[in-house]
């Protein structure tokens, strides 16, 4: 079994991409580099200063938050997280409504690109 050190930067960055539910390609499309170096970042046990506060950016953190990150504190939240409702249904939101909104816009968008190429083909047959 291999261990890595409690401070090891790249291993914290994968799991706080992974915990955002991003593909490393995305995270590289996003930081204008390629995936192999997305993976290199992640392999590295140190990153500087500069491009740790990018990737956090991307990730939606903080750089602080980045190197607080403890895969066993997150673990302790999520087990240790109680319903204070006693009984009622709290419906709590576990994804960013304003992503959802662009998603949706950039369907629409779409949607409309490739509803006006099927009509230019139909007018170029006339």
């Amino acid at each position: 079994m291999t261990t890595t050190k409690p401070n090891h930067i790249g291993r914290k960055i994968a799991r706080i991409r992974e915990l955002r539910g991003m593909k490393q390609e995305t995270l590289a499309e996003q930081l204008g580099i390629s995936q192999q170096s997305v993976s290199h970042i992640e392999q590295s046990e140190t990153l500087d200063d500069a491009k740790l506060k990018e990737v956090a950016k991307v990730l939606g953190v903080t750089k602080e938050a980045i190197e607080a990150f403890s895969e066993e504190a997150a673990i302790n939240f999520f087990n240790n997280f109680q319903d204070s409702s006693e009984g009622t249904f709290n419906n709590h939101c576990t994804f960013n409504p304003l992503d959802k909104v662009v998603e949706l816009y950039e369907r629409l968008v779409q949607a409309e690109k490739d509803k006006v190429v099927y009509l230019e083909e139909l007018l170029k047959k006339k």
